[in-house]
């Protein structure tokens, strides 16, 4: 519990602080702000420049040009001794809720009020460590996410840019399920508001979902690793639920990804057309074909494996959650490293929340390990995460027409992808929000 009592502790700011911050490095309302980065990563061309200036105005980059001097027209944020790239992206978080323990009952033990401020301060770690946008993917109380989502956007709660799930869309008793409580204990029903029987089920609760501000749906296809009760192998959506879903998703200009660690629940899921598959930790050679034909994205969490089997033990975690850990982790990154080789779209995806919210890079390195190169890690969290997404030129870019969403390191990240994991500047919206030596 110290790693995470530290890591949280790492991680605030005081308000006046940040208040301050963002006066002092925010240009007034149509003025220009601007930046420059010593080196600047363009994710989108692959090309590194030297010496740039990034022009803002309105929370926006307008103009990205060589430096020559100083601008007259507004203020200056000195990165010249620094490489600055977009903000990064997690594709696979969960900030509202308690970090994974050995409590399987956690997600009862917090009332809605104390678990919004959970959420604000998860929030504003992952923000801190330089990930400016995020897609959460499910909570346990249904909704809690969007109205962090909100909370966020209406400047109340300091944090990224969130597209949340609402729910968990899930078999009863399944992966997305609380499970192993007494079977006359009662499960709150916002807690089981994605909870489907079958398909006309799912177009009823996924319609539910979207109505009340979900951006997209997280199916639950099969059982989960720390889940008590069910397996990672075993299916629990058939195609025409996990169909049914893709379906009501496409009526409201969106999409439905599909936690799926089974090699058959993975192929399931993408015949049916989800956008992207998570975990797909026992994904097959035809499962890795299929996702390249279909151009489905894979959002596999691979430093999770470690930390689980390090700290579960230690915190004495149920001997099945380490079990399936056991039985997922090699495999896991096999198939990821054949993905890479095989052209699988890649987005980058930690599982945040199963370790403590603000380690999100963390996973960076293992990413090169197993595979990718630097510049392909960083695209992962960049541009190819906008793209699954649909925020393309948007968030994860720092070129004319993204938002100024930039952060900056000490040293060269694509010669040691490990330096993400120390972001010392944070720039939201065009605001630094964290300026630290």
């Amino acid at each position: 519990m110290i790693v995470r009592l530290t890591a949280r502790l790492t991680a605030r700011v005081t308000a006046a602080a940040l208040l301050a911050g963002l006066a002092a490095t925010a240009a007034s309302a149509g003025e220009p702000s601007y930046v420059r980065a010593g080196r600047l990563i363009d994710p989108q061309s692959g090309k590194v420049s030297d010496d740039r200036l990034i022009r803002i105005e309105d929370g926006k980059i307008t103009a990205v040009t060589a430096w020559s001097s100083e601008p007259s027209d507004g203020p200056l944020v000195d990165w010249s001794e620094m490489t600055v790239l977009p903000g990064l992206i997690d594709m696979h978080t969960h900030l509202v809720d308690d970090e994974q323990s050995e409590n399987i009952a956690q997600p009862l033990l917090r009332s809605a009020a104390q678990q919004a401020y959970v959420g604000a301060a998860h929030a504003r770690a992952t923000l801190m460590a330089g990930f400016t946008s995020v897609r959460d993917v499910g909570s346990w109380r249904a909704f809690s996410d969007v109205a962090l989502r909100d909370a966020i956007e209406a400047g109340f709660v300091l944090g990224p840019r969130m597209s949340v799930a609402g729910a968990y869309v899930t078999a009863p008793g399944g992966g997305g399920e609380i499970t192993g409580i007494a079977p006359d204990v009662g499960i709150p029903a916002e807690m089981r508001r994605g909870v489907v029987e079958d398909a006309a089920d799912v177009h009823r609760k996924v319609h539910d979902l979207l109505v009340h501000g979900a951006d997209f749906i997280k199916l639950i296809a099969t059982g989960a690793v720390l889940t008590e009760g069910t397996e990672p192998g075993q299916l629990e959506l058939g195609e025409d639920e996990i169909r049914a879903a893709v379906e009501e998703a496409a009526k409201r200009g969106t999409y439905a990804t599909a936690h799926a660690h089974g090699a058959e629940g993975i192929k399931t899921a993408v015949r049916a057309r989800v956008r992207s598959i998570e975990h797909g930790s026992l994904i097959d050679d035809e499962g890795i074909a299929l996702m390249k034909a279909k151009g489905a994205f894979l959002v596999a969490d691979i430093y999770n494996g470690d930390f689980i089997d390090t700290y579960g033990r230690e915190h004495h975690w149920p001997d099945g959650m380490i079990r399936k850990n056991r039985e997922t982790t090699d495999a896991q990154r096999e198939g990821f490293s054949k993905a890479v080789k095989a052209g699988v779209k890649i987005a980058y995806g930690t599982d945040a929340g199963v370790y403590p919210h603000g380690w999100n890079a963390r996973q960076m390195p293992y990413m090169v390990k197993y595979g990718m190169t630097p510049m392909q890690a960083i695209q992962s969290a960049t541009v190819v995460a906008a793209e699954l997404m649909a925020k393309t030129g948007r968030v994860g870019c720092d070129a004319p027409g993204c938002y100024a969403d930039l952060i900056a390191v000490a040293g060269d990240p694509l010669a040691d992808i490990a330096l993400l994991t120390k972001v010392s500047k944070v720039m939201k919206g065009g605001a630094v929000v964290k300026d630290e030596p």
